[in-house]
């Protein structure tokens, strides 16, 4: 695992990491957690990344989710730039690379990120917990559709499916992540199977929805 400066460490973990206690929790440490450690894997896939650059585009990239998730892509970036503490650590050009690839991690962008280090932090941010997907799809069913049926939930969680993981979909992978191309075959086969789907959600969010 590559070398991370400690004193970066200190104050993300000091002064960053305490915000993430604002997001959903989707969006909390856990994940960034997972983000940072398959970054800073998935870097020895390029030639010449700087370590600690992936470091802190991985541990700022969802620092704004709480304000405002559809541009929380942007917002965090904005937050890592204006960090006073962190710009000790990096270049000005280093720091613009690094807010670029906080900009371009989202899935559903439509543009290829401008870097490796995007490539990198966006890949990293894929899931690969299909129960995950299943608790978080539903959870936000649950509070913005709440009129929603049984069915109507499960549908709505099938198309989410489909559009972000589906052959086509917009979850886009730039690196070689074999726990991701593993995580696609088990979507699509249960894309594939209605009842399956349904018996796997069901299994996952606790039954019928009332």
């Amino acid at each position: 695992m590559a070398q991370i400066n400690p004193e970066l460490i200190r104050h993300v973990e000091t002064n960053v990491f305490p915000l993430y206690s604002k997001n959903d929790e989707g969006h909390r440490l856990d994940h960034i957690g997972y983000v940072i450690r398959r970054s800073l894997l998935f870097m020895d896939q390029f030639e010449g990344m700087n370590a600690d650059m992936v470091y802190a585009a991985a541990a700022y990239h969802d620092l704004a989710h709480h304000i405002d998730k559809n541009r929380h892509e942007l917002l965090s970036a904005e937050m890592f730039y204006a960090d006073e503490g962190a710009k000790r650590f990096f270049t000005d050009e280093q720091r613009q690379v690094i807010r670029e690839a906080i900009e371009d991690h989202r899935a559903s962008s439509d543009s290829v990120p401008r870097s490796d280090y995007g490539k990198v932090i966006s890949s990293a941010d894929r899931s690969t917990d299909i129960d995950e997907f299943f608790r978080r799809t539903h959870a936000y069913t649950l509070k913005h559709f709440p009129g929603c049926t049984w069915e109507q939930t499960l549908d709505r969680c099938c198309r989410h499916m489909q559009d972000k993981y589906g052959a086509g979909g917009y979850a886009k992978s730039y690196v070689d992540d074999r726990e991701y191309a593993l995580f696609l075959d088990t979507i699509r086969s249960l894309l594939a199977d209605r009842e399956a789907f349904e018996e796997k959600y069901r299994s996952v969010v606790g039954g019928e929805r009332r």
